[in-house]
């Protein structure tokens, strides 16, 4: 799709499935606890966890239980570790088209905040943005309308995007802004995958794509 990029042009993006696989990072987490814990030996570890998710069964229930340890130590582990994650093919690509004709660039992402700016920072795009909104910053999760207020209070602009993954949360506030909605579809990989169930007009975004290399900034 053609994006014309001007100075008032404001493109903001979700995090998690939009910009690199969530799911990476879960490996990463679990990567890290399993080094923790078994230094020797951690592959052994990790490919349990892993196999423990893709069953849905509990994984950190069996880790505390094993390594008799609070639930409360493993999440935050989970949360804190230094992810090693990286973009999908084509973000920075856009990223740079983008700021090449003076467009803003924002992120609006549900998380914690410690968590979610760890993850911009590995993915090495800081630089790039100019606004952050994280839901535990601002005190409310996506589809309220603050998350994408506080955008365009701190982002001035005429056309604002949003491109995100999740069609239960993502698209409801920017359609009611008046924002040009876009989704990524799933990739097979995706945390959340259950967007059959929300096709309703409300949830919808105004255009698909299959991935980065769709944009044309223009």
């Amino acid at each position: 799709m053609d994006i014309r990029v001007v100075d008032d042009t404001v493109i903001v993006f979700d995090l998690d499935d939009t910009l690199y696989n969530e799911l990476d990072f879960l490996k990463s987490a679990f990567q890290s606890i399993a080094l923790a814990l078994e230094p020797n030996n951690w592959k052994l570890l990790y490919s349990k966890m892993l196999s423990l998710y893709r069953s849905n069964d509990n994984v950190f229930e069996f880790i505390a239980n094993v390594y008799n340890l609070e639930l409360e130590i493993l999440i935050d582990m989970y949360r804190n570790h230094k992810p090693n994650i990286q973009l999908f093919d084509g973000v920075l690509d856009v990223f740079k088209a983008i700021k090449s004709k003076n467009g803003k660039i924002g992120i609006v992402t549900d998380g914690r905040s410690k968590t979610q700016r760890a993850k911009i920072d590995s993915l090495g795009i800081l630089d790039y943005l100019d606004s952050i909104i994280v839901s535990e910053e601002i005190g409310s999760d996506k589809p309220c309308l603050a998350n994408f207020q506080a955008i365009e209070n701190s982002i001035a602009g005429k056309s604002y995007y949003y491109v995100a993954d999740n069609l239960k949360k993502d698209f409801i506030a920017p359609n009611t802004l008046g924002w040009y909605s876009i989704a990524l579809i799933d990739n097979g990989m995706n945390i959340h995958y259950d967007s059959h169930r929300h096709m309703s007009v409300q949830h919808l975004p105004q255009e698909f794509i299959m991935d980065f290399k769709d944009f044309k900034i223009l």
